[in-house]
């Protein structure tokens, strides 16, 4: 039972500390969902669920032997939040609150892109876990997804939350997302792998 405890203990540690950012991003979707109800709010659910899903799934597929990552071009996924903050600085300023993103697919692209770090700290952690420890991890993630779009869902409810994205929603969520890719470029050090090939 302590093993057990532990395992989930550890299990929680690491999905808060490479998800504590997706809260800023969970609450801009709740947000948008409410101000313009795109994405909508089982889309938001569904799509973490579903890129947070397909990032454990691929951690476990390397962890395995199966699949090779070739780091650090996983870092080339910051170009979408990138694109995507891009496209609604570009919307009409009518928008208070752009929508980014509108349904399940694109929450989930975002959570991918987001979260391809992720993947570096995953495989090792799961390569050292027994068939057991790997199914704890995973339902603590599952029932952590849950805590964090409930987090989400609650910021982005706050009055006061709402009301600096309704007066700043129109440059502050595509900067947001902009600033979300260039910090996925940089840190996963592809922009350095792509100056070495053009030099």
């Amino acid at each position: 039972m302590i093993d057990l405890l532990s395992t989930a203990a550890g299990a929680a540690a690491v999905f808060a500390a490479t998800n504590i950012d997706d809260i800023v991003i969970l609450t801009l979707f709740f947000v948008a969902a409410r101000t313009t109800e795109r994405p909508r709010p089982w889309q938001i659910v569904a799509g973490q669920y579903l890129g947070v899903g397909a990032l454990a799934l691929a951690s476990a597929v390397v962890a395995a032997g199966l699949l090779v990552v070739p780091d650090p071009w996983t870092g080339l996924l910051g170009l979408l939040p990138i694109a995507l903050g891009v496209r609604a600085l570009r919307a009409s300023d009518d928008d208070v609150t752009p929508a980014v993103v509108t349904g399940t697919l694109g929450v989930a692209g975002v959570t991918i892109a987001n979260g391809a770090d992720n993947v570096a700290v995953y495989v090792p952690v799961f390569r050292a876990l027994g068939a057991a420890d790997r199914a704890v991890f995973l339902l603590v993630f599952v029932l952590l997804i849950a805590l964090w779009c409930a987090a989400g869902a609650g910021l982005g409810g706050h009055p006061r939350v709402v009301r600096l994205v309704e007066r700043a929603g129109h440059w502050l969520v595509p900067t947001i997302f902009i600033g979300v890719g260039v910090l996925i470029l940089v840190s996963s050090g592809v922009l350095g792998r792509l100056a070495d090939l053009l030099g």
